[in-house]
């Protein structure tokens, strides 16, 4: 992983914690959670607080995470919104924290200047056992507390105002009077400053959870649909009256229900010709055939020329692999028609030819598991699919991580809002 380390390709973008305030109040909400503080000078958090160094300290990657559900944040600042999430257990923490810093962004902003925000994403559910569990989070809310105490003085202040207002003869109680002015001196005017969040409960949209090698739930007005591995615990067996499943490697039932739910965007010269996806995965292909054949294959310095020579010489491999003449057969195809018929298509080899439909609010989810489904897509798995880019990086052979790396660099990394437009025709993230 080193070398990911050193391209900002894991653990990127990260906000570095230094100041001495700013480790004690960080300490004060490791030591609410029940862990121990970090003896660390610096270190770095995402937008949950999450810190790989204090994992490493810890022994612990899922400090913030216990049972992979109701997940912990610690939040040192209103700047940890942009930030992205770097260890999580569903695909959804990083909207759901997007969500908690816009609605509150006033008492965010307000406590942060003093304090630290820390707690849990509390779903309804302690452990997942089975599907069922996953399925019973419909929402979450927002369990927050500060480090120093600002919103337990705050409401102390709060509740001390309202009695001099209601009793008369509260202006004679000086004990009060002076607990009043302490705590105006941490707090400020409570009036003018909002220090408690305003929304704690926000919906628990379709996600992927890393729970039993990762299931998908995808939401509709009417059934929730369930793709994972079959051998999960309660596979056709949690909410059959009302939940849809399908397994993981059925290419033809997965495609038919993102397809009929309007959540694909299918071929069209429009989009197919201007975004360059079918060349960028035919070039996967031929690179992970390159790999595959001989391991120590220099493919930083291969040239077109380089790589047709290879593809000539090894004619038999490229045509029983079977990829890369179908994508160029099929690119071919929308040029000359427009479209492809894609019930012509092997279901295996349909995700290949589509993305998600860039209109539906599913965007990322459906690319995460197209990703999945066309593992040989290195990019568009370390766009979408960070967890399962990682797991596969580990079994690449040393040259291939060299080239990995070198690509991802050279393309996504320089300009990622641009390169999703393109590839993806994803204008937002």
């Amino acid at each position: 992983m080193k070398r990911l380390l050193e391209a900002e390709l894991i653990y990127g973008r990260l906000l570095d914690i230094s100041e001495p305030h700013l480790i004690a109040r960080y300490n004060k909400a490791l030591q609410g959670f029940g862990l121990r503080p970090t003896a660390l000078e610096r270190f770095s958090i995402d937008m949950t607080g999450f810190s790989p160094e204090i994992a490493d300290e810890l022994g612990d990657r899922d400090y913030l995470d216990p049972n992979r559900v109701n997940r912990r944040f610690i939040i040192m600042t209103p700047d940890q919104a942009e930030l992205p999430v770097v260890h999580t257990s569903f695909s959804n923490t990083a909207a759901l924290m997007h969500e908690f810093f816009n609605a509150n962004s006033r008492a965010i902003n307000a406590v942060t200047i003093k304090d630290a925000l820390y707690g849990e994403i509390e779903d309804s559910v302690s452990i997942v056992d089975d599907i069922d569990d996953l399925l019973s989070i419909n929402e979450v809310r927002f369990r927050v507390l500060s480090a120093e105490d600002m919103l337990g003085k705050a409401a102390e202040l709060r509740g001390l105002v309202d009695r001099l207002k209601k009793v008369p003869t509260a202006w004679t109680d000086d004990v009060m009077l002076n607990r009043m002015v302490e705590l105006a001196k941490v707090t400020g005017d409570i009036r003018q400053n909002a220090l408690v969040p305003d929304q704690l409960v926000f919906r628990h949209d379709a996600f992927w959870a890393n729970h039993f090698g990762g299931v998908y739930v995808f939401l509709d007005d009417k059934t929730t649909t369930v793709i994972c591995d079959p051998s999960v615990p309660g596979f056709r067996r949690s909410r059959p009256w009302q939940v849809s499943y399908i397994a993981i490697d059925d290419h033809a039932r997965i495609y038919d229900f993102l397809a009929s739910t309007k959540r694909l965007q299918l071929p069209q010269a429009s989009w197919v010709e201007e975004s360059g996806l079918y060349q960028h995965r035919a070039d996967m292909v031929v690179r992970g055939l390159i790999n595959d054949a001989d391991p120590t294959a220099d493919l930083a310095g291969a040239d077109r020329i380089w790589l047709q020579t290879w593809m000539h010489r090894n004619a038999a491999l490229v045509a029983r692999d079977g990829a890369y003449p179908f994508l160029q057969e099929m690119l071919r195809t929308v040029q000359t028609t427009g479209g492809i018929r894609m019930q012509d298509v092997a279901p295996a080899n349909r995700f290949m030819l589509v993305r998600a439909s860039p209109s539906h609010p599913d965007q990322w989810l459906v690319n995460r598991l197209i990703a999945q489904l066309v593992p040989r897509d290195f990019v568009s798995r370390f766009v979408f699919d960070k967890q399962g880019f990682y797991d596969a990086y580990e079994r690449y052979s040393e040259k291939f991580r060299e080239y990995v790396v070198a690509t991802l660099t050279g393309t996504y990394l320089k300009d990622k809002a641009a390169f999703r437009r393109k590839l993806y025709g994803l204008r937002e993230e």
